[in-house]
């Protein structure tokens, strides 16, 4: 089948059934201008924002135009797939100061292999429906692409002031994927307009304040970034407003009144796994590496290996309340062989230290 022998409009809504057949809950399409969000990657990057995220600067200007890391690419087909799992009790969670809290996209199985076979999926679908193979390439979190920018032209929601892609139907607790084609497609006619309007609860509820303002958060400050993708030591000031949060942090999703419209995932995948939902501090912090590794197998816990997550459980353990537990487990690991590990050891220890002494 020629270019010109092809209904794009038919196509586009054949497109967008298949996407919910394949599992996702919404699917959106965009052209590849995103000048305007170019500008605010460069402002952001140039404030020192993105902290050792050196990959979001290591690209030149491929996040912010498409062509570059696929010539010839028109179009981008944005999806959404929600993952807010039942009633996991979560935001209890944060005041069992005993209990570990990870982030509710990571209490299933890893997302990226999942949304990525089934846009292959979906590519292949276009592919037979038109033949003569257009480039097709499918990004979940992979490349450098503005998915969240993409998936506001592309109709999914609007981008609040959690830095967050917001649907007035379904809140933010969504995963996002896309697929680049070289197919005239049409796109959405306007992008989902802003309702944050002048709430700001994201803003303040932020523990460690890593919102500059409306829609500008230093990651540095952020504490899924401090969590997962510092390497070093965590800023001492910054350790108490960790709490027990272990692996990122939801609370700017917590409170945006939007997530009241979200529903929760039919897909087994995001099922919490291995009790992750409500998980003791103290007992995630003995595990020995091979149990970690077994533990997190298929996890997007596991990319932060097993140094940073004792790291970041000796924070919970310094936060947390000063039981026999914590501080036997604490003290088990003072001559760990990780300079990195000692380190936040001895500053809870010092932790309880203050509070047995005022206690």
């Amino acid at each position: 089948m020629h270019h010109h022998d092809i209904d794009y409009q038919q196509l586009a809504v054949d497109v967008k059934r298949w996407g919910r057949e394949l599992g996702f809950q919404q699917i959106g399409i965009a052209d590849t201008e995103l000048r305007r969000h170019e500008k605010r990657l460069h402002d952001w990057l140039a404030a020192g924002y993105h902290g050792e995220m050196t990959w979001m600067a290591a690209h030149g200007n491929k996040r912010s135009r498409p062509d570059e890391l696929l010539p010839g690419t028109l179009r981008v087909i944005s999806a959404r797939m929600d993952y807010l799992p039942g009633d996991t009790h979560q935001a209890k969670l944060l005041q069992q100061k005993d209990k570990a809290y990870l982030a509710r996209y990571a209490l299933g199985r890893d997302y990226h292999k999942l949304i990525r076979k089934r846009l292959s999926e979906l590519a292949d679908k276009i592919t037979a429906a038109v033949g003569n193979a257009p480039q097709q390439r499918p990004f979940v979190d992979s490349a450098p692409v503005l998915e969240r920018a993409i998936a506001e032209k592309s109709g999914l929601g609007w981008i609040g002031k959690n830095t967050m892609l917001i649907n007035n139907k379904a809140g933010s607790w969504f995963f996002l994927g896309e697929l680049f084609t070289t197919l005239p497609l049409p796109v959405e006619n306007e992008s989902a307009s802003n309702h944050c309007g002048s709430c700001r609860a994201c803003l303040d509820i932020c523990p460690t304040r890593a919102f500059v303002g409306p829609y500008q958060l230093d990651a540095r400050k952020c504490i899924s970034y401090l969590t997962i993708e510092h390497k070093g030591s965590i800023p001492e000031h910054l350790r108490k407003a960790m709490g027990n949060r272990v692996f990122g942090c939801d609370d700017c999703q917590m409170v945006c009144p939007w997530n009241k419209f979200a529903k929760p995932t039919d897909e087994g995948d995001f099922k919490p796994r291995h009790n992750f939902d409500a998980p003791d501090l103290a007992a995630l912090f003995s595990w020995g590496e091979a149990e970690f590794l077994q533990k997190t197998e298929g996890s997007p816990i596991r990319r932060i290996g097993y140094e940073r997550w004792l790291r970041n459980l000796a924070v919970g353990l310094g936060n947390g309340p000063s039981s026999t537990e914590a501080i036997n487990a604490l003290q088990a690991r003072l001559d760990y062989p990780s300079a990195l590990v000692r380190e936040h050891v001895e500053w809870a220890l010092g932790q309880h230290r203050i509070t047995l002494r005022i206690g």
